[in-house]
């Protein structure tokens, strides 16, 4: 009997968890609830993870009322059976069974307290947490979201420089605006000419205004690109690529020879013009793989760059027109310094002078420092009556006597 008592108090135990777990799964929706109120937005995003967690709450939920169901009917049995047994126990065994009753009640009591609060504990804990794990992927999914809105911009720039780089008359304002860029950050706005026009009637690119013996020196940017990129595409078959790299050497020598004959004109310009190919890997495929390009352009006197080499001869560039400009100026310097020179001597001639007065100045001061000695000396004498003997004026040069105010004095 006592064996069915202590299943009756574990259905018991069992209903009550059953009570505290849905409690908890209530409370659970509505904090649910209330966080992604604060965050709508950022709770669509999770759409799915609520409808699937939803699904598993109501499961459980079907689960536990059908347990729940079975339980209360087991206990109506067990219910009855003790009923029946307790019908049959005499009156102290009702009696102490009565009494442990209340204590295992008791004791039961105390239990589901203790195991209440430690629950609420823990639910508290993991509500904190995910509360916590909630708010930092929506924090992430911002900074995914801010980023995703920079990748596109970028992927519409790159799109946009992939249309100027795919037409060849945008191609070739972009290298020429790179070119004029780097020209116009090196040197100074009146040692150059954008599009300018040779006796000729071909119209550079740049005219940089160089003193003798260099002169002027023709700058036109060419942008070979559409057959460089056939050349070193990998997927494309041997043949493709060996008829792109033909292609390519064939523009450059072109290149090489229109601007040797447009742009390099006796008389005009110097021996010599650039060519700027605004691709680092073109200025390195040519270097690297096709030196018969680089001797052409030599014997040609055009000279190749790319950004980084361009800046360098910008700079060389700099660095004359700057010279040139001290040598101009040479002879006013020079004349500058013979006025100084001349200044200098009379300041000298003054200072001199000066110095004389200086001397004589402080002779004076010495002798009217003597004077001052000795009449106080004398203030002094005559304040105490020592009038005895006039004594001889050590203040006159060549060992002379007392003068007429030395006599006007001991009167």
């Amino acid at each position: 009997m006592l064996n069915e008592y202590l299943i009756w108090v574990v259905l018991a135990l069992l209903v009550v968890a059953v009570a505290v777990l849905l409690l908890v799964l209530g409370r659970q929706q509505r904090m649910d609830a209330r966080t992604f109120e604060r965050g709508d937005e950022q709770g669509r995003q999770f759409h799915h993870l609520q409808e699937q967690q939803t699904r598993t709450r109501e499961a459980q939920l079907e689960s536990l009322a059908d347990m729940r169901s079975k339980l209360e009917q087991r206990f109506g049995h067990v219910q009855q059976s003790i009923e029946q047994r307790l019908g049959e126990m005499s009156a102290q065994q009702i009696e102490k069974l009565a009494a442990s009753n209340q204590q295992i009640q008791e004791t039961l009591h105390k239990r589901l307290n203790e195991i209440s609060g430690q629950v609420e504990q823990r639910l508290v804990r993991g509500f904190e947490k995910t509360t916590e794990t909630f708010n930092n992927v929506v924090e992430r999914l911002a900074k995914i979201d801010e980023a995703q809105k920079k990748i596109t911009e970028l992927s519409v720039n790159v799109v946009s420089l992939q249309e100027v780089l795919t037409d060849k008359r945008s191609r070739g304002a972009f290298g020429e605006a790179q070119m004029m860029m780097q020209v116009r950050n090196a040197l100074p706005a009146n040692s150059f000419a954008e599009q300018y026009t040779l006796k000729n009637g071909n119209r550079v690119d740049c005219m940089l205004f160089l003193p003798e013996p260099s002169g002027h020196v023709p700058i036109d940017a060419k942008f070979p690109l559409d057959t460089f990129r056939q050349m070193v595409k990998p997927e494309l078959p041997a043949a493709e690529r060996q008829v792109a790299e033909r292609q390519f050497r064939q523009d450059i020598k072109k290149h090489i020879n229109d601007i040797a004959d447009k742009y390099i004109v006796p008389g005009e310009t110097s021996n010599g013009a650039i060519m700027f190919l605004p691709a680092e890997a073109v200025f390195a495929e040519i270097h690297a793989y096709h030196p018969e390009l680089v001797e052409l352009a030599q014997h040609r006197h055009v000279w190749l760059t790319s950004p980084t080499t361009l800046m360098a001869i910008l700079t060389t560039a700099g660095a004359v027109l700057k010279d040139a400009a001290t040598r101009e100026q040479v002879h006013l310097i020079q004349e500058h310094l013979k006025v100084l020179g001349r200044d200098f001597e009379r300041f000298s001639e003054r200072m001199a002078k000066l110095a004389i007065h200086i001397r004589q100045a402080n002779k004076d001061v010495d002798d009217i420092h003597v004077s001052a000695k000795k009449i106080s000396s004398r203030f002094v004498k005559i304040e105490k009556v020592e009038l005895d003997e006039l004594e001889q004026d050590t203040d006159k040069p060549d060992g002379a006597t007392a003068s007429g105010d030395d006599e006007q004095e001991n009167t």
